[in-house]
C-alpha cells in the first residue's frame, strides 16, 4: 500500500512539473503572438494609409 501511495505521489509530483511547464510555454507564446500580431497591425496600417488612397498628382 505504501509503495502505491509512494508511486502516485510521484506521478502527482512529475504531473504538476509538466503542467507548470506547459503554463509557462502558453505564457511565452501568448507573448509571442501578441507582438506578432502588433507588428502586423502596424504593417498594415502603413500599407494602407489614408494618403495611398489619393489619386496621384496627374489626375
Amino acid at each position: 500500500m505504501e509503495s502505491r501511495l509512494a508511486h502516485h505521489e510521484r506521478m502527482a509530483e512529475e504531473m504538476s512539473d509538466v503542467i507548470f511547464a506547459q503554463g509557462q510555454t502558453i505564457d511565452r507564446l501568448t507573448a509571442q503572438m501578441r507582438r506578432m500580431r502588433d507588428r502586423v497591425e502596424a504593417a498594415e496600417y502603413a500599407i494602407a494609409s489614408p494618403q495611398d488612397d489619393r489619386p496621384p498628382p496627374h489626375y
